[in-house]
């Protein structure tokens, strides 16, 4: 939790975060995702001064159970000092015990961001997924928080100005953004209606152009020019030399079979490599989210 501090902008856990959607659509499958269609209703954990603490914690905590499914989880909220926003202990259920730094005691509205992260601890946990490490396993637990409905909530806590900061989650704003708009351009929501913090709608505007960028890099068709004629060169000297090429950041990569030409490259959608044939106009369906694409090989 970043309070008062420098908060990191960009993309830097960007590869960790593609490789966390490709292990959720795995781990869940394309009907399980698709399950989480519609996000948390900001009137569903909306949080006033008013509100009794533990009474309205708690009430958060059942409507976030409830919407990611764990019917035998409950969740026992408490509030004390700790250097994190939050922590969980993850038992075998089915009561867990979720801990808020008690800085939400008087920033209530933002115990819902706090809350969807935690019980989506609990939510993998139960599942058996994790990454190895604290670092990548908290930025799939944020990402996955994003892609199922509840991340917007994390988002929308960024909030930055001269004298001040806040920030919740281990992925920066902008990747937050980045996740949202996955999403957002997966099921059809338009999230940016529920930003409280201007902050939020600037990181996730810029988060939406660079999930837009995966859906315009060749073999696509929606690909620029410069792209294109990038990638009728990598594809002359891979026939030419009959050794594979790979792209800059791995945008696509081509292989032989034989005299058979192949290429590589990443779902826009979910990041699971696809590999189609050389043979120019093709359309190409990842059998892991569904999306079908129309590609110039």
């Amino acid at each position: 939790m970043a309070n008062g501090g420098p908060v990191e902008h960009g993309f830097p856990h960007l590869e960790t975060v593609r490789a966390a959607v490709t292990a959720l659509y795995k781990r869940l499958s394309y009907d399980t995702v698709h399950a989480f269609e519609t996000s948390v209703a900001p009137v569903d954990v909306a949080f006033c001064d008013q509100d009794d603490l533990y009474l309205g914690a708690q009430r958060v905590a059942r409507e976030l159970v409830r919407h990611y499914r764990l019917p035998e989880a409950r969740m026992i909220v408490s509030f004390r000092e700790m250097p994190h926003a939050a922590s969980v202990e993850l038992a075998a259920g089915p009561e867990y015990f979720i801990e808020l730094n008690d800085r939400f005691r008087t920033h209530r509205r933002d115990i819902g961001a706090a809350l969807a992260h935690e019980v989506m601890h609990v939510y993998l946990h139960r599942l058996g997924l994790a990454f190895p490490g604290t670092r990548d396993n908290e930025i799939l637990t944020d990402t996955a928080t994003t892609y199922l409905g509840a991340g917007w909530l994390l988002l929308d806590a960024y909030r930055e100005d001269a004298a001040s900061s806040q920030k919740l989650g281990y992925l920066t704003p902008e990747e937050f953004g980045y996740v949202l708009a996955k999403r957002s351009l997966a099921f059809g929501e338009a999230p940016e209606t529920w930003f409280t913090s201007a902050q939020a709608y600037t990181a996730y505007t810029k988060g939406l152009a660079r999930a837009r960028a995966d859906e315009q890099r060749p073999p696509l068709t929606a690909a620029g020019w410069a792209g294109r004629r990038r990638y009728a060169k990598d594809r002359r000297e891979a026939r030419e030399s009959g050794v594979g090429a790979v792209a800059p950041g791995g945008a696509y990569a081509f292989s032989t079979e034989g005299s058979a030409l192949r290429v590589t490259f990443p779902c826009p959608t979910c990041h699971q490599r696809i590999r189609v044939p050389v043979r120019g106009r093709v359309r190409a369906r990842c059998a892991l989210c569904h999306t079908v694409m129309d590609c110039d090989t």
